[in-house]
């Protein structure tokens, strides 16, 4: 049975926060320095009051209603992000009682911006088990709730989002051909947030540390994207007999526009269409991929039959990769 995308839905906040407006409250930043080292101009940010499954919820009902699959349907509800609303319960669980998905299993995932693509290809294998069944991902990220504005090497970059995908049966040769997934846990101390969970519990020394905010080593993470994902692509590739020209589009994690560019080049995919919404959301996490994949599909850029390359890479360090050869159904 071959499984696949039947539908994809997007949300971000209405709030666009501007580059001259994130410049006035992160020191040493200018509007001509972001965009230089981002290419970021944009990014949105949630209202207050919102949270990550609100997001979610509004990406999921978009996917549904464009995949034309009915909430009851839905047998497997997996939410990737790592701002969660609450450490517990899932924040899935809160988007199924929003959806009145309650004949779903629900979960989160947190493999932070690689996090999308590790719950497709769970859904993925959750749905080919069981013909008929159908599952909703979804991507979201809150992130301007754990900035510090206060350091410029990561205020800049981030924004908030969700993105979803309808999982379930696609007609043959279509749908996910192959996929890897990796880890580089030695490497887990550049992207973190230090406080909140059990090694540091919340208290007021934690808060007066700053050790609720997020942290990366923005350096040492775009050197060792640079240097472990392309080989990565390149396994991938091969395992599932592709060779780079015949990659039709790249639908990368939006982390830094000028990263983009040279991990693209680098991974001999300049012949691939890059989608990217870098530019006007910046960095939304586990929902980047997504939020760009759903934009690149509703605009009618990715034809039938076209090979799809899902690349996602964040904190772990881990990464994930998904080949799918593109369905379009029949009316749409």
């Amino acid at each position: 049975m071959s499984i696949g995308i039947l539908g994809t839905g997007s949300y971000v906040p209405d709030w666009a926060v501007t580059n001259d407006e994130i410049a006035q409250r992160v020191p040493g930043a200018t509007a001509e320095w972001i965009e230089r080292k981002t290419a970021i101009r944009s990014r949105h940010f949630a209202e207050p009051g919102e949270a990550t499954s609100d997001l979610a919820a509004r990406a999921a009902v978009r996917a549904l209603e464009h995949a034309e699959v009915s909430v009851d349907r839905i047998d497997f509800l997996i939410v990737s992000t790592s701002t969660p609303d609450f450490p517990q319960p899932p924040t899935a669980c809160l988007v199924q009682d929003r959806l009145g998905a309650y004949g779903a299993a629900c979960f989160d995932v947190n493999a932070v911006c690689a996090g999308f693509v590790h719950a497709l290809v769970l859904a993925r294998t959750l749905v080919s088990h069981r013909p008929g069944a159908h599952a909703l991902v979804v991507g979201a990220d809150l992130y301007s709730r754990i900035l510090d504005f206060d350091d410029r090497r990561t205020a800049v970059l981030f924004g908030d989002g969700a993105g979803a995908a309808v999982v379930g049966a696609v007609p043959p040769s279509r749908g996910v051909i192959d996929f890897d997934l990796a880890s580089r846990g030695d490497a887990h101390g550049l992207i973190r947030v230090e406080a909140g969970g059990s090694r540091h519990p919340a208290s007021t020394k934690t808060l007066a540390n700053g050790g609720h905010f997020f942290r990366m080593d923005g350096r040492d993470v775009t050197e060792i994207v640079l240097h472990e994902v392309p080989p990565f692509v390149d396994k991938l590739l091969a395992q599932a007999g592709v060779s780079a020209d015949e990659v039709a589009h790249v639908v990368p994690h939006q982390a830094n526009g000028v990263l983009l560019a040279e991990l693209v080049r680098r991974c001999g995919l300049g012949g691939a269409r890059t989608h990217r919404t870098v530019e006007k959301y910046g960095n939304v996490g586990s929902a980047a991929i997504p939020v760009t994949l759903d934009e690149a599909n509703r605009a009618g850029g990715l034809a039938d039959g076209e090979l799809v390359l899902l690349l996602g890479f964040g904190g772990g360090i881990s990464m994930g990769a998904c080949l799918l050869r593109w369905a379009v159904r029949q009316g749409k």
